[in-house]
């Protein structure tokens, strides 16, 4: 089924938590580990835009939809940071852009440089590019519903649980343009899958790897997709990108957690 973008823009919402009886934390408060992961979460939604200016000098901005939906992705993805930042606030902890702003700081050059190696990348490669960002963006965003839902599993915090899922509602809606614009631009174009098998093989990681510590990664990935359970999603999430055309056996999700430490 085709991704109907404009009736996507049109619906596009921040995810709403004022609704939500945030009191529940005061006598519930959460877990230093969960809290932990959520500070993850919440760094990797704020960074979302850094990844839009990444994105902005590829072709892919020169696609009217692709374009569109990543102006209400970011949209989106900034209130989740939003959303994170509220609950952590309700256990004394807080984020502040001036925070956010030295961490991208201590990237260094790398920052620096990674929109100069998209823009080079994208224009040596061309439109194939486009087919490249779209299941790298699939891949990411699965990995983002199933930890948040997995999360929501885990914690059975009413009021943690409730936000958790109307923001991976909302995810699986980025899920949902990422995977149609992928499984369409990989059809078509053999030389697309051969460079989307090779980036995805050789340089995917957990969403927030490239970003934040190693030991944050560790922690947050084991928290949430260790043991049996957890293997059975990361499985599932190899399933989702190796039915992609050209990607069959893929199992980058599965390499990249044993990478960190995670295993069943």
């Amino acid at each position: 089924m085709a991704f109907d973008i404009d009736n996507y823009t049109s619906t596009s919402t921040s995810v709403a938590w004022a609704d939500l009886d945030f009191d529940e934390f005061k006598t519930h408060p959460l877990p230093e580990a969960t809290l932990r992961s959520l500070r993850y979460m919440c760094d990797v939604e704020y960074h979302t835009v850094c990844y839009l200016r990444d994105l902005l000098v590829t072709p892919s901005h020169k696609e009217a939809d692709v374009s569109a939906f990543m102006t209400m992705w970011n949209r989106e993805e900034f209130w989740h940071g939003e959303a994170l930042a509220a609950v952590l606030g309700a256990h004394g902890v807080i984020v502040d852009f001036d925070e956010l702003k030295s961490s991208r700081v201590k990237l260094g050059w790398k920052d620096r440089l990674d929109p100069i190696k998209q823009s080079l990348l994208g224009n040596i490669i061309g439109k194939d590019f486009i087919a490249v960002h779209m299941i790298w963006g699939a891949a990411n965003e699965w990995s983002a519903v199933a930890a948040y839902n997995r999360l929501a599993d885990l914690e059975k915090h009413p009021v943690l649980a409730e936000l958790l899922r109307r923001i991976a509602k909302q995810e699986a809606r980025h899920v949902a343009f990422y995977a149609t614009q992928a499984r369409e631009r990989l059809a078509k174009s053999r030389k697309a899958q051969v460079l989307a098998r090779f980036a995805l093989k050789n340089a995917w990681g957990p969403v927030g790897s490239s970003i934040m510590d190693p030991a944050e990664v560790t922690h947050v990935m084991g928290h949430i997709f260790s043991g049996q359970e957890g293997l059975r999603e990361i499985r599932k999430l190899d399933e989702h990108i190796s039915r992609m055309p050209g990607l069959d056996g893929l199992t980058i999700v599965e390499t990249s957690m044993a990478k960190y430490g995670v295993a069943a």
